[in-house]
């Protein structure tokens, strides 16, 4: 099986596999050819890539080439229509809110993978690109707004008088909320966090931050980490909480985002308006609607002397790492769908393999996408 590694668009730093994990693959029977360039982003040569035992091609030979193309960022529509049946390719490109996309592969006879769909259990831990990506999130979250901010994260007591340490709300204790509050403890800060899921409440302790708790929530302790529907008397109750905290907070980091859906606004235009001037929000939903309701994706604005930065893509500033993480994730999951003899074998058995096949054969595989898709 030859296997083909694609250079991201220009937006992306990132690459989908490095050369160590070429390597990794060449040891499994398979070759490897890569995309001119492919890793520049990320500060690798292709020599880097010839050296580990890939061949470095153009992009229209690759395409053309591979058995199976990985990427992060999903090909464009006319490179994907100029595919071959049975082709594959694994990659990212959230089909729960991509019918369409989904449709056309099953169309072409494609098999595809999609990576953020890897089931959430542990043993996939390992190839969890949401988890750790989000780590990545998290942290660069943190030093952006600490950049934004007119004022120090930590206190400091000087010749010149005391600096309060600087206030952080996190709303969302997610893998990117608790690396994002971990982050600002180091740096200082006093950290809150918030989450509708009370069962993380001891991780929020555990790093340093307070948990803003809302009274009256319905019990979560058997829902499996997940958050349970609430009544509406809490979530009043929730909504002028967050809404209090927030107006007293010198940064607010959101990361709230809901798998197919347009993510909930959490932060609203007259909090915004209402905040300490100079302080900053960064919205890691922005991809998907912003849990404030003044983000833009993509874009800093100033609204009432508060800055707001909606950014979902922070991995891509941070390349290098963030691709070494990615890249991991992307070989622990090959090493279950490749053979002794190098070729592609999917066992549909195996709950991880299925949850991240999204197409083959024509079919819908995994079934979240396949009930919320009609074909």
């Amino acid at each position: 099986m030859i296997i083909g590694i694609l250079k991201e668009p220009e937006y992306e730093k990132r690459v989908a596999l490095l050369p160590d994990n070429v390597k990794t693959l060449i040891g499994l029977n398979t070759l490897v050819i890569a995309e001119k360039e492919a890793g520049m982003g990320a500060f690798y040569s292709d020599k880097d890539y010839n050296d580990a035992g890939a061949k470095s091609v153009d992009r229209k030979k690759l395409l053309t080439d591979s058995d199976l193309i990985i990427s992060i960022n999903p090909l464009s529509a006319d490179e994907i229509s100029g595919l071959k049946e049975n082709q594959a390719v694994l990659t990212a490109f959230a089909p729960l809110s991509n019918a369409n996309l989904v449709k056309r592969f099953i169309d072409l006879n494609i098999t595809s993978f999609s990576m953020d769909m890897v089931p959430r259990i542990s043993r996939s831990q390992s190839m969890d690109i949401l988890s750790s990506m989000a780590t990545v999130a998290g942290y660069k979250a943190v030093l952006t707004a600490a950049n934004h901010l007119p004022t120090f994260f930590p206190m400091f007591m000087t010749a010149a008088g005391t600096i309060r340490p600087s206030k952080v709300l996190v709303l969302g204790a997610g893998v990117a909320g608790l690396q994002a509050l971990a982050t600002a403890r180091k740096l200082g800060a006093v950290v809150e966090a918030f989450d509708v899921r009370t069962a993380v409440k001891e991780q929020v302790e555990s790093l340093g931050g307070k948990f803003v708790e809302v009274e009256g929530a319905k019990d979560d302790s058997s829902a499996g980490g997940y958050a349970v529907e609430q009544t509406e008397e809490y979530k009043k109750k929730q909504q002028e909480l967050i809404q209090d905290h927030a107006k007293k907070a010198n940064v607010v980091i959101t990361t709230a985002q809901i798998p197919g859906r347009k993510a909930p606004i959490l932060i609203t235009k007259d909090t915004v308006d209402n905040m300490i001037p100079g302080s900053v929000i960064i919205d890691l939903a922005a991809s998907t609607g912003g849990n404030c309701e003044y983000t833009e994706n993509n874009k800093l604005i100033e609204v009432s002397k508060v800055k707001i930065i909606g950014n979902s893509n922070f991995p891509s500033e941070m390349p290098s790492d963030a691709s070494k993480m990615y890249g991991n994730n992307v070989i622990n999951f090959m090493k279950l769908i490749i053979d002794e003899a190098g070729n592609l074998k999917l066992d549909f058995g195996d709950e991880v393999v299925k949850g991240t096949c999204i197409t083959h054969n024509k079919e819908i595989i995994n079934e979240r996408v396949k009930s919320n898709i009609k074909t």
